[in-house]
């Protein structure tokens, strides 16, 4: 169960967004190659201003001392402002949900189901939270532009506030004309790297609170999370 509950904390640690580009917005890198980080997170904020959003997506975890990599597909469902669903399909189904009070992290194959307290697991940024709401970015981290890889995107560099062992950066990449986040990598105090990345976005979605509350089925095993 313990290496099962570290693969689950690199699940959700960090989110990376592979999108392509849906809406314009108001300021476009073209008329404004100079950009500050405030004015790339207020664009980022406006974005990400809406009811609801989904994506297809891909990760990639790599724990840098054991030289292992894992893979893993599926869709994730996101409502503002705290309001989170990844529905993993492979190497094998799994769910992580949260309404903002409670996690579940249900293994229909193990028939488990983790249940812990949402606010301590998405404490300072943590699990991709600031995907639900932007503005924890502000809040949490230290920012700064950091050196471009892409010529079309932004790279952000987040820093924690708060130090802990499994976060200690978040890089983001976030598009030039659209201000979407293209790329989200988490690395931890080891080295070890998490990369998601989202395919085919839908915004401006009407989701129901239902996705995100996981009623427990007859026969299912209960296991508490440690904080």
């Amino acid at each position: 169960m313990q290496v099962f509950f570290r693969w689950v904390s690199r699940t959700v640690v960090c989110a990376c967004l592979v999108l392509a580009p849906s809406v314009s917005s108001d300021v476009n890198a073209a008329d404004n190659p100079s950009l500050g980080i405030e004015d790339v997170l207020t664009q980022m904020e406006r974005r990400y201003d809406v009811s609801g959003f989904t994506a297809l997506f891909d990760q990639v975890s790599t724990l840098k001392a054991m030289e292992i990599t894992d893979t893993a597909t599926g869709k994730l469902f996101i409502k503002p402002p705290d309001m989170m669903r990844w529905e993993y399909d492979t190497p094998e189904k799994q769910i992580i949900m949260s309404n903002g009070e409670t996690l579940w992290i249900f293994r229909p194959e193990d028939r488990q189901v983790m249940v812990g307290r949402a606010p301590e697991f998405f404490a300072g940024g943590k699990g991709a939270s600031f995907l639900s709401n932007m503005k924890v970015i502000r809040e949490s981290f230290h920012f700064s532009l950091d050196q471009e890889e892409n010529p079309h995107a932004h790279r952000i560099k987040l820093v924690p506030r708060e130090k802990t062992f499994d976060l200690t950066a978040i890089f983001l990449s976030v598009s030039k004309t659209s201000f979407e986040v293209l790329e989200v990598t988490t690395v931890n105090i080891y080295g070890d790297e998490t990369r998601i990345a989202l395919k085919f976005p839908k915004f401006n979605l009407v989701l129901d609170n239902a996705m995100f509350n996981f009623t427990i089925p007859e026969g299912i095993e209960v296991l508490q999370m440690d904080q």
